[in-house]
């Protein structure tokens, strides 16, 4: 199933994002206001800091680990994963505003499973005020479908999502579906029916290929089927020996980008061939939830730059 979608010229639907309100929170223009990092230096990936990968650390913590990953901006998660998202209530959104503006960083993103695709509104809203254009959730209906079946529920869930991408729209947010495991959007099939049937480039894919079959070439295709206004969020991530069950240190960051068995470089040259400038977190859950993926926030950032740096040398 090929899917099209032209490439317009001038900003990237992501930069168009960045409006006011990101002026107003941080007292200066976004760099990726700039344009694509694609230019002159060649194409690169926007990577944002995910914050559960700290686990459960205060944001002033975090925060200042955000520019040594080569990222601008944080993706806040709740709990159990992470509480970030909680941090932000607990201090009140003007204190959070002046958190980001002392260490230079926007809030780009959003992580709401727990509010679910139709849950959202409020949270849109707020993301609004910080000038935040991406909610990452997952996708909600029956499992287990196939063929023509699939492709109705798929159909049925952007139906039930039309009310909540008006206010999408109305808050320059793009709400991403994660295919998350048992869940109605979780198979290629799925993700490509999703974007081929969505009435609004407000609705869009957050790519984790954990939860596909570890097939680079595959993944590499699915990328390519999506395209650039398909692709919201791609995190680099693996399956390596999975995160559901406690192992050693070793073998849980197998998950991690140049440790476990999957070959990055297929995918990286799709994401370059579309062009893809959406958001990209090196990413790993660790067990139990809610701790971080290494004891200290020096030796989380140091993996995710041991990450980027493989990632970089795929490109």
């Amino acid at each position: 199933m090929a899917l099209e979608f032209a490439n317009a010229a001038g900003p990237s639907r992501r930069d168009l994002l960045k409006t006011v309100a990101v002026a107003a929170v941080c007292g200066a223009v976004h760099p990726l206001l700039a344009g694509p990092k694609s230019s002159e230096a060649g194409f690169q990936l926007n990577y944002l800091l995910p914050s559960c990968m700290y686990g459960y650390m205060p944001l002033a913590k975090i925060l200042p680990e955000v520019k040594k990953i080569g990222a601008t901006g944080i993706d806040l998660w709740p709990k159990v994963h992470g509480n970030q998202r909680e941090q932000l209530d607990e201090m009140g959104r003007e204190a959070f505003t002046e958190l980001l503006r002392k260490h230079d960083v926007t809030l780009d993103c959003i992580t709401q499973y727990k509010l679910g695709p139709f849950g959202l509104q409020e949270e849109m809203r707020l993301a609004k005020e910080f000038g935040c254009g991406t909610i990452v959730t997952g996708g909600k209906g029956p499992r287990g479908l196939t063929g023509a079946d699939l492709k109705k529920a798929v159909r049925d869930f952007v139906e039930q999502m039309k009310p909540h991408l008006a206010v999408a729209e109305e808050t320059g947010v793009t709400i991403a579906i994660e295919n998350h495991g048992n869940n109605l959007i979780e198979s290629p099939d799925s993700l490509k029916w999703l974007v081929e049937l969505r009435p609004s480039n407000h609705l869009a894919v957050a790519l984790a290929p954990y939860h596909l079959q570890q097939d680079p070439q595959q993944l590499a295709n699915l990328i390519r089927d999506l395209g650039p206004t398909g692709l919201a969020m791609f995190y680099a991530w693996q399956h390596g020996k999975g995160c559901m069950q406690k192992l050693p240190k070793e073998q849980e960051l197998e998950q991690m980008p140049g440790r476990g068995e999957l070959d990055f470089a297929p995918i990286l040259a799709a994401l370059k061939d579309i062009q893809y400038d959406g958001w990209t977190e090196i990413f790993m859950h660790p067990v139990p939830r809610g701790i971080p993926i290494l004891e200290t926030a020096s030796e989380v950032t140091a993996e995710i730059n041991r990450a980027r740096n493989y990632l970089k040398a795929q490109l």
